[in-house]
C-alpha cells in the first residue's frame, strides 16, 4: 500500500508506521505491535478451528452478498473474538472492514485482524472518526462490506454511540446486525466483558433481516440497541449460554 501525504489518510496501513500516530511509536514497540498481533491471530486461528460453529442468517445475508449487494454489519464490542469466525469459518463471500481505535491495544487488533483477512480502518467515535469515516466510505466505493461496533472503542457496555448511525445513513446500505454466542466461555473482566470460547466450544452468529432505523436519532438507537440484544439473546439460546 502507497503511503499518502495529505492529513487524515493511511488510517487503514498495514505497517504500524504507516501513520503520523504510530511513526511516534519506538521502533521496539513498532517490532512488539507486529509480533504481538502475529501471536494473536495465530491464537485466534487455532481457537477457531476447534469451534463447533452454527449460522443462524435470518435474513439471507450470505446469499444477498453473493449476488453482490454490500453490507454494513453491527455487532457489540465483547464479541469481536467471535467476529472473525465469519471469515475464518463460515468463509464470507466478500471482503470485510472493521473500524478500530487510535491505541496500541488496537493497533495489535489490527494487525491479527489483517492475517485473519479483515481489513481495519483507524478511527472512533473520540478520536479520528472524520478519517475512520472516510475511510469506510472508501470501503464502500470499493465494493467491499463494513463492520461497525456500535458500543466501542471504549464503552458504555452495549449502549450505541451516533456514529454508528450517521455511518449507517452515509453509507446508505443495509444495516444488518450480529449476534454473537459461544459456550462454554469466560468473560473477561474488561469494560465490555468480551466473551472468551474454550476450546471445543460451541458458538453461534446470528444475521438479522436488514434493519430499518427510525429518523429520529433517538429511536433509532432503541432500535438497533434492541436489535442487537434480540441477535445476541438468539445466539446465546442456541448454544445454551446464559444471556448477558
Amino acid at each position: 500500500m502507497q503511503r499518502a501525504t495529505s492529513a487524515g489518510v493511511a488510517r487503514d496501513g498495514a505497517r504500524p508506521a504507516d501513520s503520523p500516530f504510530r511513526r511516534r511509536w519506538s521502533r521496539r514497540t513498532q517490532v512488539w505491535v507486529v509480533i504481538a498481533g502475529w501471536v494473536l491471530a495465530a491464537a485466534l486461528r487455532l481457537l477457531h478451528l476447534t469451534l463447533r460453529v452454527r449460522l443462524l442468517d435470518r435474513g439471507e445475508v450470505f446469499a444477498r452478498r453473493r449476488r453482490g449487494e454490500q453490507v454494513l454489519a453491527a455487532f457489540w464490542h465483547d464479541g469481536i473474538v467471535l467476529l472473525p469466525l465469519v471469515v475464518t469459518r463460515l468463509r464470507w463471500p466478500g471482503t470485510v472492514n472493521v473500524m478500530l481505535s487510535w491505541h496500541r491495544d488496537a493497533e495489535i487488533a489490527a494487525q491479527a485482524m489483517r492475517r485473519l483477512g479483515i481489513r481495519a480502518v483507524r478511527g472512533s467515535a473520540t478520536r479520528g472518526w472524520l478519517g475512520g469515516l472516510r475511510g469506510l466510505l472508501a470501503a464502500r466505493a470499493r465494493g467491499e462490506d463494513i463492520v461497525i461496533v456500535p458500543d466501542g472503542p471504549r464503552g458504555p457496555r452495549h449502549e450505541a454511540k451516533d456514529g454508528a448511525l450517521q455511518l449507517a445513513r452515509a453509507t446508505g446500505l443495509p444495516l444488518v446486525v450480529v449476534g454473537a454466542a459461544a459456550w462454554p466461555a469466560r468473560r473477561l473482566g474488561s469494560w465490555d466483558r468480551m466473551v472468551v470460547p474454550r476450546p471445543f466450544a460451541r458458538a453461534a452468529l446470528v444475521l438479522s433481516a436488514p434493519l430499518a432505523l427510525p429518523a429520529d436519532r433517538a429511536a433509532a438507537r432503541a432500535a438497533l440497541e434492541a436489535a442487537l440484544g434480540e441477535a445476541n439473546a438468539e445466539a446465546a439460546r442456541a448454544v445454551g449460554a446464559p444471556v448477558a
